[in-house]
């Protein structure tokens, strides 16, 4: 595993990818709402990259080793998707609960993030589901300091969400970004104290859990990128890219209308 340690200047350049992904996510706000297809939200995050910020949307054309390309800017994960849904002609309807995952490149360098949004009044479960993954994400960047571990993250994550009866889907994980879309190391979202890669200053990376309300298993779709739950089981995802610096950590994934941190609930 080789793993970039990022300079002065690549930082900078990663704070501006990071601000600007953050910031579609705030212009696409109000426009999730009942009766948008997912497919429209796709074309106006599209129309705010290319013409507003002047960025490139990294999930168009994406193709993976494995994979066919990826037909669309963004991923727009509905109620029981995990990751990676495709948007299309689906409406959301009052009470869905969907993931928008944006990446953005600027200059070259990436800036990747995910939010929760509410369509209309949502049921308590899935509030409580959104609420629970949000901590959970916030409680593994609060591990992030150099000479901490990689397991650190993955424990403060996996032992918060369980410990509500929620399970954490394990084939899918953070990763190092920079000038590309997935780097090393592998974050994953689940793992021990004390364990895996030690955290070292100007690391780069994505904390992106996955979080489900009934069972971990997950299975995916004909359309060779969607992941659901096998159990239809409501699932959440939140993202932040986050700067290992010499005291902490930095969060790069913020702008004016980004959630605040929460306040931990024990």
């Amino acid at each position: 595993m080789t793993v970039h340690l990022k300079s002065t200047q690549e930082i900078e350049k990663m704070r501006i990818a990071g601000k600007l992904a953050s910031e579609v996510l705030d212009f696409i706000m109000p426009f999730v709402r009942p009766g948008v297809t997912t497919g429209e939200l796709d074309a106006q995050c599209h129309d705010y990259m290319l013409n507003v910020q002047n960025t490139i949307p990294a999930p168009l054309n994406y193709a993976p080793p494995g994979y066919s390309p990826y037909p669309k800017s963004i991923c727009t994960s509905v109620n029981h998707q995990v990751c990676h849904g495709v948007p299309g002609e689906k409406k959301l309807k009052v009470g869905d609960i969907v993931n928008i995952d944006v990446t953005v490149i600027k200059d070259s360098y990436h800036g990747d993030t995910s939010r929760m949004y509410y369509v209309g009044e949502i049921p308590i479960q899935a509030r409580r589901l959104c609420e629970i993954t949000y901590e959970s994400m916030w409680r593994g960047i609060e591990e992030i300091k150099p000479e901490k571990y990689l397991g650190d993250i993955g424990y403060a994550i996996q032992s918060f969400a369980e410990s509500l009866g929620c399970s954490v889907v394990k084939e899918f994980c953070g990763h190092g970004i920079g000038t590309k879309f997935h780097e090393d190391p592998q974050v994953l979202h689940y793992g021990h104290t004390g364990t895996g890669l030690q955290l070292r200053t100007g690391m780069i990376f994505t904390v992106e859990p996955m979080i489900n309300s009934g069972k971990a298993s997950i299975r995916q779709m004909a359309d060779g990128w969607t992941i659901v739950t096998k159990d239809h089981s409501l699932s959440a995802q939140w993202e932040h890219t986050v700067l290992v610096t010499e005291t902490g950590y930095e969060v790069l994934t913020l702008s004016a209308g980004a959630p605040p941190k929460p306040v931990f609930r024990f």
